[in-house]
């Protein structure tokens, strides 16, 4: 028994601990709860494996709440995103709520509020507010509006809501602690006077609630027992504790209790919206789903699996204290399962011609080539085999050094899965540039013949694709978007001088035709390069295959 709560991460033993207090098992419930003001990223992906992982371990109900209180940065698209990331990732929530179901509700326990003295109405602007909230180390200055007559906050109240005030003209404020060490707890805003359109409720409302009021009431509410934010607002729990004791709902059966824990940052990557967002808008990246943006509606286009995502959070943990964590962690996580379940294939992306001079003209010939040798399941292809073929560029030069174990003139290779061939000589361009090699072939050392032939050891192993029976392959390779660890570490500095220019490389080259059965997200291995995936851009005439991740970790190297 000792060895399981060892086991247990520190919400788990909140929990176990509360359970074993008395709080009966039914009344657990979670939510994740994302605002809709943008495509949810891989911090998103830990709170949604961690709330949705408790309802799963504990047999939990688990709610996917919208907190849309900010109509002008919300939008039905990113709630429309938001869904199909979480069904994505492989959860089904209990119950699709919306802050602004509560907005009536919400109101009404306000109005409530001004009629018990905890609410007032406030004219200052904003810059005068914060400067009378002074510093936590000395008291703030009351409001001269602070001991308004609740007749006359009710009427401004109802002006406020009736839009007859400008926007940022007057708020509404609880009245707590202007002496409090917690700046959240110095009178903070509870309304504030919006005229915008909202996505639910359309022009219905002119004022709309702040988050930590709306909050913790919609937890309440809906039963939550277990509010997990990120660490950030910790400092805002005694804030949440004390709007949920202004208000009771009869029946309910218990009060919703705020715990906090370590955001998920990763390396070489950002997760604020409003820098995401300029990175859309500025055109550094093609949309939210761009395969470089660390969103998972980017990551799955780049051929991440959720299994992968949900493997890296679950390597991570929950802790306590901030900390960003090795992309190299989330890099690992997908070539695990993509090693195991890839087909592997044969792309050449700067192809060089290869004329095997004995081999017949127009002659085709079929070669079986396993589809995945750590899957016994996977089966096998048929990959054309033809006098012309494409290596790649860089597999081949004309004199090499002694380390050097790819094609050479009056050197021997492999093509994989095929035969032994020998360079003889080039035909260059003009300008000097190899356009051509033409090479024999041994036709006794067909791989998988069975000949003493076909044993016949040499140092390297090419792949290939006809040059005749191919299709044409949009390669998009894909890197880190930026080129330090913490491109927002630096509050003055802007974070876009930190973008990698070399993030996108885009190459034209040809595979095996095998590949036109592929489907939009198929991901596969092409021998040597990488694993990439089918990209939505492909058209019957062009496939574009995405690099999710190099075949082996190559950055820490080239970096270090």
């Amino acid at each position: 028994m000792e060895e399981e709560k060892k086991s247990l991460n520190f919400i788990e033993q909140i929990i176990e601990d509360d359970l074993a207090n008395g709080m009966p098992k039914e009344n657990l419930r979670f939510r994740f709860p994302p605002e809709p003001n943008g495509y949810l990223h891989i911090g998103h992906a830990k709170a949604i494996c961690l709330n949705f992982g408790l309802g799963e371990k504990y047999g939990a109900p688990v709610n996917l709440r919208f907190d849309d209180t900010n109509p002008a940065k919300e939008e039905q698209e990113f709630v429309d995103s938001i869904r199909e990331d979480v069904k994505w990732m492989g959860f089904e929530w209990a119950e699709e709520r919306y802050a602004s179901d509560y907005f009536q509700q919400l109101y009404d326990w306000a109005v409530q509020m001004i009629k018990d003295g905890k609410a007032y109405v406030e004219d200052q602007s904003s810059e005068l507010i914060n400067e009378q909230r002074k510093t936590p180390f000395e008291p703030g200055i009351e409001s001269p509006n602070r001991n308004r007559s609740v007749e006359e906050n009710l009427e401004l109240f109802e002006k406020m809501k009736n839009g007859e005030f400008e926007e940022g003209s007057h708020v509404l404020r609880a009245k707590i602690d202007m002496t409090s060490p917690n700046m959240n707890m110095r009178d903070p805003v509870m309304y504030r006077v919006l005229k915008r359109p909202h996505h639910r409720t359309g022009d219905t409302w002119k004022i709309y609630p702040m988050y930590d009021w709306t909050h913790g009431e919609s937890d309440y509410i809906e039963g939550i027992s277990h509010s997990l934010c990120s660490l950030e607002f910790k400092n805002h729990r005694d804030l949440y504790n004390w709007y949920k004791d202004q208000v009771e709902i009869p029946g309910q059966p218990q009060k919703p209790k705020q715990r906090e824990f370590a955001r998920g940052n990763v390396s070489y990557m950002i997760t604020s919206k409003r820098k995401l967002m300029k990175l859309v808008e500025e055109g550094v990246v093609t949309g939210w789903d761009d395969p470089r943006m660390p969103t998972i509606s980017g990551l799955r286009r780049r051929g991440y699996t959720a299994e992968a995502i949900r493997n890296f959070w679950d390597k991570a943990g929950i802790a306590k204290r901030d900390n960003v964590l090795d992309i190299s962690l989330l890099e690992f996580s997908i070539r695990e399962i993509l090693n195991k379940t890839a087909p592997r294939v044969m792309a050449v992306v700067d192809p060089i011609k290869v004329v095997i001079e004995n081999y017949p003209e127009g002659q085709v010939e079929e070669l079986t080539l396993e589809n995945n040798p750590e899957d016994e399941n996977a089966g096998s292809r048929m990959v054309p085999f033809t006098r012309e073929i494409y290596i790649e560029r860089d597999d081949f030069m004309e004199e090499a050094p002694k380390k050097f174990f790819r094609l050479s003139l009056g050197n021997e290779v492999r093509l994989k899965g095929a035969y032994i061939i020998k360079a003889e000589r080039v035909e260059k361009d003009a300008e000097g540039n190899i356009t051509t090699i033409y090479a024999t072939y041994d036709a006794d050392t067909k791989s998988g013949s069975g000949s003493e032939a076909s044993k016949r050891k040499v140092k390297g192993t090419l792949h290939w694709v006809s040059a005749t029976e191919n299709i044409p392959v949009e390669v998009r390779e894909y890197d880190r978007l930026f080129t330090v660890e913490a491109p927002d570490a630096e509050k003055d500095v802007d974070f876009l001088q930190f973008v990698n220019p070399n993030s996108l490389t885009v190459k034209q080259g040809f595979a095996e035709p095998a590949l036109k059965e592929a489907k939009v997200e198929d991901k596969f291995q092409f021998q040597r390069i990488g694993y990439f995936a089918l990209d939505k851009d492909s058209t019957a005439d062009k496939l574009v295959f995405n690099r999710t991740v190099t075949l082996k970790d190559t950055w820490t190297k080239i970096n270090k």
